[in-house]
């Protein structure tokens, strides 16, 4: 893999501490996050991804079985030195997507940061995440999203959620629209666009609209096969996939 971009954000946030209810039974005695795909966990597909893009901290939030989320990434740790792990505790409350941004922005610092979801895994013909970080330019945008076709991946919305410019911004789908692409969990951010959000949980989604009708939301869409792993059922194709069996 070639360098990271100097622009490449070194501080990621991983969004761990959603209850999973949809991956049942798989969740009923861990983390979403701890469910294994090809034999290992979820998060770590993301860690090892972020890590190879250059990311030195990662902050995870943890919820739902947040110990035993803790102690795996303790574990992970002795062999893993990068990146550098702190938690955003939300054992008191889930906060979402947004909310849980701006618990752990004393963590995330003011300069740009990676927001990444912990159910999505891909194959990649050359790096995704390098492909975001050439495209990111803080001065003429606020979030960039890796983004995928619908034809490209399994498990997400078939209707799409956004359409892509040719200046790369993105217009995000109205009702009765069908989009070609979909937003597949990966994001560079700065993280000051949740720093006037409600207290308690709140999604990132009205923020990105509210930016994206100011053409500050752009995004990127890299060749390869993204999978959403959201129910025991999307783990099993991810892993035929992964395999080359489907």
């Amino acid at each position: 893999m070639s360098a990271a971009p100097q622009q490449a954000p070194k501080v990621a946030m991983v969004l761990a501490a959603g209850l999973g209810t949809r991956m049942r039974p798989l969740t009923d005695d861990r983390p979403k996050a701890l469910v294994e795909v090809d034999g290992k966990a979820l998060i770590d597909h993301m860690l090892d991804r972020l890590a190879a893009a250059g990311v030195e901290t990662a902050v995870v939030n943890v919820h739902y079985f947040a110990d035993r989320l803790e102690a795996h990434l303790a574990r992970r740790a002795a062999t893993h030195p990068l990146p550098r792990i702190v938690i955003s505790d939300e054992r008191p409350q889930a906060l979402e997507t947004g909310g849980g941004v701006k618990h752990a922005l004393p963590l995330l610092g003011d300069t740009p940061v990676w927001v990444a979801n912990i159910d999505s895994i891909w194959i990649e013909d050359a790096s995704a995440m390098e492909a975001v970080a050439r495209a990111w330019d803080p001065a003429t945008m606020d979030v960039c999203l890796m983004l995928a076709s619908t034809t490209q991946s399994l498990g997400f919305h078939d209707t799409g959620d956004v359409f892509l410019e040719d200046d790369g911004a993105i217009r995000f789908k109205v009702a009765g629209e069908t989009a070609p692409l979909v937003y597949v969990g990966v994001h560079i951010t700065k993280p000051r666009i949740v720093a006037d959000g409600p207290d308690g949980p709140f999604s990132l989604t009205p923020i990105w609209k509210a930016l994206a009708a100011e053409g500050r939301v752009h995004g990127v869409a890299p060749d390869g096969v993204w999978m959403h792993v959201g129910d025991p059922q999307a783990r099993d194709a991810a892993e035929a996939r992964l395999a080359g069996d489907a």
